[in-house]
C-alpha cells in the first residue's frame, strides 16, 4: 500500500513537449526518467526518497503504455541487482533507495555492477539524509562513490536542474560505461517549481527485446582474470571518459562575476541555503545574483581539474562549502591546485564546522568570517 497517493498528480507525467510542468520535485524526477527513455525502474522505500516509489506505483498505467518495467524491490540489494540488466544490454535502468544505510545493503551488487561496467545507462537515485534532521547516522555517499568509482551527481534543488541531472546522468553513464549516483536531499524531493516538459520516450531497447535476444559477454563476469581487466578499464578508459563528458557538457556551473579575489566552491545540494546566507550578508539579491564568484559542483565526483584551475587562478582565497567529514573535496582541491601550481589559499573545515547541517545561520557566520579575512 502506498504511503501517499499521487493518483491525481501522475497525470502531469503525460505532459508533451513545450508544456509547462508545475509540481513537486519527486514528480519531476519521474517525468525526467520517462523523458530519458528509461526501460526499467525499481527500488526500496526509505525517507527521504519514499515518495518516488509511491509515484511510480501510481503511474503504473503510464509506465505500461511506454513499455517500462516497474518492480517494487524486496530490499536495496534486490533493487541494485536489477541494474545488472544494463551490463550486457543497452537498457536504461534506474533504481532508488535511502542513503547511506540503503547503499550499504546494496553494496555487494553495486560493487559488482561498478566492476563489470554497463552498456545501458544505469542511474541510482539516492535520498541523501545528512544533517541534524537525518533519520540515520551521519554518513555520506561520497566515500562509497569513490570506493567503487561510480560518478556522483548533487544537483542544486531547482526543478530544471534536477531534470537535467537525470537526463545527463543517463548520458554520462553510457559515455563512460559506469553506473551514476544522483543524490536528492529532502528539500529537493519536495520542492515545488516548474520546467518545460519534453515528450516521453519509449525505451529504444526494452526488457522484452533483451529476453528475445539473449547476450553474454564473459569479459563482464566478475571473476578473475576478468576483474583485473575491468579495474584497468576503470582507470584507463572510464574515468577519463567521465571527466571529458562532465567538462564538455558543462554539468558544473560558474555563477556570479567573472572576476574577484575570493570565491566559493559548493556542492549543488547546498545552493539554496548558501544563497540565502549571501543575501543576508548583502552579497546576493533575492533572485540569486551573487556578488561573489561561485563554482557550483553539480557533479561532486569526479572533479574536473581544468575547471578548478580556471576558477581559482588569480584569486587569493577560495572557500569550499562541503558537508561532513572527511573533507574529500577540500583534499582533492588542494591536490589539483598544487599540481597545477595555482597559488590560492583553500579554506573549508577551518572556517565551517564539519558536523551537523549547514543551516543558513551557520553559513552566514562562516562566509562572513571568510569574506572579512
Amino acid at each position: 500500500m502506498a504511503e501517499r497517493s499521487f493518483a491525481k498528480e501522475v497525470q502531469l507525467l503525460r505532459l508533451a513537449e513545450g508544456a509547462e510542468f508545475r509540481g513537486e520535485g519527486i514528480l519531476a524526477v519521474t517525468k525526467a526518467l520517462l523523458q530519458s527513455g528509461v526501460a526499467y525502474v525499481g527500488g526500496y522505500q526509505g525517507a527521504p526518497i519514499s515518495h518516488l516509489m509511491d509515484v511510480l506505483a501510481d503511474a503504473e498505467e503510464i509506465l505500461n503504455e511506454l513499455g517500462v518495467h516497474f518492480e517494487a524491490s524486496a530490499s536495496e540489494a534486490t533493487a541494485a541487482a536489477m541494474l545488472a540488466a544494463s551490463i550486457n544490454y543497452p537498457l536504461r535502468g534506474a533504481v532508488t533507495w535511502k542513503s547511506t544505510v540503503g547503499t550499504n545493503v546494496a553494496s555487494d551488487a553495486l560493487a559488482n555492477l561498478a566492476s563489470a561496467g554497463v552498456k545501458g545507462g544505469a542511474l541510482i537515485i539516492l535520498g541523501e539524509d545528512y544533517g541534524e534532521g537525518a533519520s540515520i547516522m551521519q554518513e555520506r555517499t561520497h566515500a562509497f562513490a569513490m570506493k567503487s568509482q561510480m560518478w556522483l551527481l548533487d544537483p542544486r534543488p531547482h526543478l530544471p536542474e534536477i531534470v537535467r541531472a537525470v537526463e545527463q546522468g543517463f548520458a554520462l553513464s553510457e559515455a563512460s560505461n559506469t553506473p551514476v549516483m544522483l543524490m536528492l536531499r529532502i528539500r529537493a524531493c519536495h520542492v515545488y517549481g516548474r520546467f518545460i516538459a519534453q515528450n516521453n520516450r519509449r525505451p529504444a531497447f526494452s526488457a522484452a527485446d533483451a529476453l528475445a535476444a539473449p547476450s553474454r559477454d564473459y569479459g563482464r563476469i566478475i571473476l578473475p582474470p576478468s576483474t583485473y581487466a575491468q579495474e584497468k578499464e576503470k582507470i584507463q578508459h572510464r574515468f577519463p571518459a567521465a571527466v571529458r563528458f562532465v567538462a564538455e557538457q558543462r554539468m558544473n556551473e560558474m555563477l556570479g562575476p567573472d572576476t574577484g579575489d575570493i570565491g566559493i566552491v559548493l556542492q549543488g545540494g547546498l545552493y539554496n541555503n548558501l544563497m540565502r546566507a549571501l543575501e543576508l550578508l548583502d552579497c546576493a539579491d533575492v533572485f540569486g545574483a551573487s556578488n561573489v564568484p561561485l563554482y557550483l559542483l553539480n557533479v561532486t565526483y569526479p572533479l574536473i581539474p581544468e575547471e578548478w584551475v580556471e576558477f581559482c587562478r588569480g584569486k587569493r582565497a577560495v572557500l569550499i562549502v562541503e558537508e561532513g567529514q572527511p573533507e574529500f573535496i577540500e583534499q582533492a582541491a588542494n591536490q589539483i591546485l598544487n599540481k597545477h601550481d595555482v597559488g590560492v589559499r583553500v579554506l573549508g573545515k577551518d572556517v565551517l564546522p564539519m558536523h551537523g547541517e549547514y543551516s543558513v545561520d551557520v553559513l552566514r557566520k562562516g562566509i562572513g568570517a571568510f569574506i572579512d579575512k
